[in-house]
């Protein structure tokens, strides 16, 4: 398995990816490959979005976005992981985590967020073992699928926080795979 930085060309790849994973997530409508690719372009470049290939097959992807729109929440990002059904309990998940947090913690990122449509024991499990912890659960907050939804927050530290911070770095500027 290989961890490569994303491209536009992996935008239908990764929309089947995400249509396997959409339980979880709250849209009701998944998006198209099209639409995908316009995440990918606003995503890439600002923070990391890395791919895990398999013989040359797409099997997943991490990335990380903005937590919030408020310039006071600059300090803290958010990250989405998503594996194909199928290639679970592989290693791919920690191969992506592996790549992205170092990213954002050298972007100057003091903290990072997972937010978990649930239930969603594997992903709940999967962030506990790369060492994030539940911060908060927000009771049936979501409906889909005729029933409601918690989510939860969990949260790691990246960097320590004082007063008078840099804003964090754009990926482009430090861009890890290149090093």
């Amino acid at each position: 398995m290989i961890i490569r930085e994303v491209n536009i060309n992996d935008a239908y790849a990764l929309s089947e990816i995400y249509v396997d994973n959409f339980c979880y997530s709250f849209e009701y409508e998944a998006p198209s490959a099209e639409e995908f690719a316009g995440r990918i372009k606003e995503i890439m470049g600002k923070n990391p979005f890395f791919v895990c290939e398999d013989n040359g097959e797409i099997i997943g992807y991490a990335y990380a976005h903005k937590f919030k729109e408020r310039k006071a929440y600059q300090w803290v990002c958010e990250t989405s992981i998503y594996v194909k059904n199928g290639c679970t309990q592989r290693g791919v998940g920690k191969l992506l985590y592996d790549n992205l947090l170092p990213a954002l913690k050298k972007q100057g990122f003091v903290k990072v967020f997972a937010v978990l449509g649930c239930p969603n024991e594997g992903s709940e499990a999967f962030h506990r073992k790369m060492g994030f912890s539940l911060a908060a659960t927000l009771p049936d907050i979501g409906f889909k699928h005729g029933s409601w939804h918690d989510v939860k927050y969990y949260v790691l530290g990246l960097n320590e926080y004082h007063d008078n911070m840099p804003e964090p770095l754009e990926y482009r500027e430090i861009n890890i795979l290149r090093q």
